[in-house]
């Protein structure tokens, strides 16, 4: 019996009868639903997000620093050049920013995609924001804004089968290009 057909039937027999849905077993995200480098605490003192801009751009990632925010390559990232709009202020929640802070980060989207238009010539983008745990944010106490680069057939089944994601830069080399081709 193939381990496929084993895994069917041992699925069947613990939770029913299979519905009509297709799932993609992804066990590689454990270690980020298990929160893996996640701060153990709501404080800025942990926060990854208060201690990058203390750091140079380079050794912190950084593409382009704002007035009240900055944008930063993810760690983690989805596709390449996908990188986060961060308010310098350690706050949760959108609701909690002012209008200055909404303004500049919206303005510093547009110019993310400018720079990743330029740089890399996506075909579209994903934009958004996960707020607390349950909503899907990987770091719940600091805001972030996702700005992820998309191209048609981008998703492949190298992280489901592989547990691999081919990226084709470096960090460090896509943080360089983006940071000279940033409209001002």
């Amino acid at each position: 019996m193939a381990e496929h057909e084993y895994t069917v039937d041992l699925a069947q027999e613990f939770a029913g009868t299979q519905d009509s849905l297709d799932r993609l077993w992804t066990p590689h995200r454990m270690a980020y639903v298990g929160g893996e480098n996640k701060p153990h605490d709501s404080s800025s003192r942990q926060c990854p997000f208060c201690h990058i801009p203390e750091r140079d751009d380079r050794a912190g990632l950084i593409v382009h620093r704002g007035t009240l925010a900055y944008a930063v390559l993810n760690l983690y990232p989805y596709n390449s050049g996908h990188l986060m709009v961060v308010p310098y202020e350690h706050v949760s929640l959108y609701s909690q920013i002012n209008v200055d802070v909404v303004t500049e980060m919206g303005t510093m989207t547009q110019q993310a995609m400018a720079a990743l238009s330029s740089v890399m010539s996506p075909a579209g983008f994903n934009i958004g924001m996960n707020q607390g745990e349950a909503g899907g944010a990987g770091i719940a106490a600091h805001l972030h804004q996702h700005v992820v680069p998309r191209w048609v057939g981008d998703a492949n089944f190298f992280p489901i089968v592989a547990q691999t994601k081919a990226m084709p830069a470096l960090l460090s080399d896509t943080r360089d290009r983006l940071a000279a081709s940033w409209p001002t």
